[in-house]
């Protein structure tokens, strides 16, 4: 499965975006999928993830929490990150990842994973 992010950009605070992941193959649409982020200096962290069961099993950093929404849409092999409320400490650069089970939360559990995308937040 090969995964592809894009919509990064920069937009001011307070502003949104929406980042896309599309998948090159139907069998993703079984797998969990979910965005992670890495700024400058930083480890990668978790930001939300959402299993084949859709909405009723997404989970999200408490740092995103009621302003990011991961959804997906099968018909198109595509998850989205829509992220309103953009605060400067948003930066970095997102990846989406793709695992066959659970929304696990820790980066060595996803197997695949995209090339990120670059969102910067000014204040």
């Amino acid at each position: 499965v090969q995964l592809q992010a894009s919509g990064g950009g920069l937009v001011q605070a307070g502003g949104s975006l929406r980042l896309s992941c599309a998948a090159s193959a139907r069998t993703v649409n079984s797998y969990t999928v979910a965005w992670f982020r890495q700024a400058p200096g930083k480890e990668r962290e978790f930001v939300a993830a959402m299993s084949n069961w859709g909405v009723s099993s997404a989970v999200y950093a408490d740092s995103v929490k009621g302003r990011f929404t991961i959804s997906r849409n099968n018909v198109k092999n595509t998850a989205y990150l829509q992220m309103d409320s953009l605060k400067p400490e948003d930066t970095a650069v997102y990846l989406c990842a793709a695992q066959k089970f659970g929304t696990d939360v820790r980066v060595p559990a996803y197997g695949y994973w995209g090339q990120g995308t670059l969102v910067t937040v000014s204040s």
